[in-house]
């Protein structure tokens, strides 16, 4: 019997590569957090996590963790399934202008939500609230926004569009035969969306539910400037507080605290990839036929005025608040009065030089981030979908493992093994905060160039092939073209988070490598209002800035 002569595929040295790259500085500090927690002394020990579970101050940051990442979930989904329903499938008026509104509060700094809400229902100057008791006689404001309710408020509205979006791709794409089979035997739309639409829908909307859930949990910035200044901490804010302390008892109670967090968010994964992820309940067909566009009827005009009205309330007065408030010398009083409006908060954020060096950090360590995690991406999503070779699937689980881990753990696994300790030193350095970016946000670039891949015929490559040309050649001259619209959106999607990034950035800078959202954070917190409203308001401006040139450079296809 003749032997099987081994042949060393030149793909496993990509594979290779990239699993080295995730292992170094994903796997292992991620290991590293979980033994540390358990290490007390040389030994194994159970002494920091009894210590660390035997403070009430702990236990109700879990506690407030729980509440309020649960709360934002439910009201995260039942906000975001009507709203997925009428503007996917309804004839509702305005669905393309409401679809980017809803989008908005996906593409800015949850931070930025948390200043805006403050403006508005802040108990004392509060706009809303001042209006409010002006307008009713109220003896006292009628919102509080340092409260749990004020915390899920802000969270819902600003993690509703991770359902949103979710939802949205699944009703696209349901197969429409058992709808119009409802509808065929005399079942009203409202009956079919509660008997058939609802029930197909399940999957994806719990799988929405547990990604609100666990960006909820993983908050930092919402929690800091709203939750912290009420004494409500949740398990976030407290790691962080630990990590600032800076002794290695502190560093040791970090890490349980993280290893908790981390633990929750796997669980999550694990049952929405893996549990949820299976259950195939056939929404898409192979047909290339579109679910039919539902007639609201009588209802048209008073659903599409309640949608303009959840869109005005949630997302147009929070941001005006933050540009009104930008241009406002006294806080307390309109931007309107007599003497009241300004320039100079503008000026500053684009003459200090701190805010442009810290701009200017945010500008490369962003690239650097969305291109070396584009080059990954494009290489994985090629051996996923184009070759057999075994250990391909490997770097794409890593990859979702990262995206699921919350970020106040990715920094803090960092810090504990990047600082010279085991070989590497990056630690005060830019390449902490890429390496850190890109473990989070790859997978974003990831599934967009698979998406695009699964709809560029093999056929193109086999004749490429059959010319001569070898993959990498096939995957210059063929794939490449074909799928640029979708690498220029993943790289937009990887750049934008990076861009704005605060939970990372506030525990990985030093002086030398403070970026954007760490300078917004400190004027919010310690300085001045008005600045960090200026450069909320500039980032704004920028992400629209930049959705409108990604939705031009796609041709509409990709937008933030």
């Amino acid at each position: 019997m003749e032997k099987k002569k081994f042949y060393f595929d030149v793909k496993w040295l990509f594979i290779i590569a990239i699993v080295g790259f995730l292992l170094i500085f994903q796997v292992f500090p991620l290991v590293y957090l979980v033994i540390r927690a358990f290490v007390s002394d040389g030994g194994f020990s159970f002494d920091a996590v009894s210590r660390i579970y035997g403070s009430e101050m702990n236990w109700s940051c879990v506690l407030n963790t729980l509440i309020t990442a649960s709360l934002s979930m439910v009201f995260g989904v039942l906000i975001a399934f009507p709203l997925a329903f009428l503007v996917g499938r309804t004839n509702l008026y305005g669905r393309k202008l409401f679809r980017t509104l809803f989008l908005m509060t996906y593409m800015v700094p949850p931070y930025v939500g948390a200043m805006a809400w403050l403006r508005l229902l802040n108990p004392k100057v509060g706009t809303l609230n001042v209006l409010l008791e002006n307008l009713f006689g109220l003896a006292d404001a009628p919102f509080d926004i340092y409260s749990i309710g004020g915390l899920v408020w802000v969270l819902t509205t600003f993690y509703y569009p991770y359902a949103f979006i979710t939802l949205s791709r699944a009703m696209e794409n349901m197969d429409p035969s058992l709808e119009e089979a409802s509808r065929i035997s005399g079942a009203s739309p409202l009956k079919t969306l509660f008997k058939v639409t609802l029930p197909l829908m399940m999957p994806s909307i719990v799988a929405s539910a547990l990604l609100v859930f666990v960006a909820a949990a993983s908050c930092y910035g919402i929690p800091s400037i709203i939750g912290a200044p009420a004494k409500i901490y949740t398990i976030t804010t407290r790691i962080v507080d630990y990590v600032y302390v800076g002794s290695a008892d502190g560093l040791t109670d970090a890490t349980v605290l993280a290893v908790f967090l981390m633990a929750l968010a796997l669980i999550i994964l694990f049952v929405s990839n893996f549990v949820v992820g299976k259950r195939d309940y056939i929404t898409i067909s192979g047909k290339s036929v579109r679910p039919n566009t539902i007639d609201l009827g009588k209802w048209r005009i008073p659903l599409t005025i309640l949608v303009g009205l959840f869109a005005v309330i949630v997302i147009v007065i929070p941001f005006a608040s933050v540009i009104a408030t930008s241009f406002t010398v006294n806080m307390g009083k309109s931007v309107f009065a007599e003497g009241n409006f300004t320039l100079k908060y503008w000026q500053t954020i684009f003459s200090r030089s701190s805010i442009i060096k810290s701009a200017g950090n945010s500008l490369v360590s962003s690239v650097w981030a969305a291109s070396l995690g584009m080059i990954v991406c494009i290489i994985m999503a090629y051996l996923l979908k184009r070759t057999n070779v075994r250990g391909r699937s490997i770097p794409d689980f890593l990859i979702t493992v990262g995206s699921g881990t919350p970020s106040v753990v990715i920094a803090l696994a960092l810090i504990m093994t990047m600082s010279g300790r085991f070989g590497i030193n990056i630690y005060n350095t830019m390449w902490i905060m890429v390496i850190a970016y890109m473990i989070k946000y790859m997978l974003m670039g990831m599934r967009t160039v698979v998406s695009a891949l699964s709809r560029v015929s093999p056929s193109l490559e086999e004749a490429a092939q059959v010319s001569g040309a070898g993959w990498l050649r096939r995957l210059k001259d063929v794939v490449f073209p074909l799928i640029v619209p979708s690498v220029v959106a993943g790289w937009f999607l990887i750049f934008m988070p990076c861009f704005y990034e605060l939970t990372m950035s506030n525990m990985l800078y030093s002086d030398q490598t403070k970026s954007l959202g760490v300078e917004l954070f400190l004027y919010q917190t310690y300085h001045s209002q008005q600045t960090a409203s200026a450069l909320a308001s500039a980032i704004l401006i920028l992400v629209a800035v930049l959705n409108i040139v990604l939705n031009k450079l796609t041709k509409g296809r990709f937008s933030l």
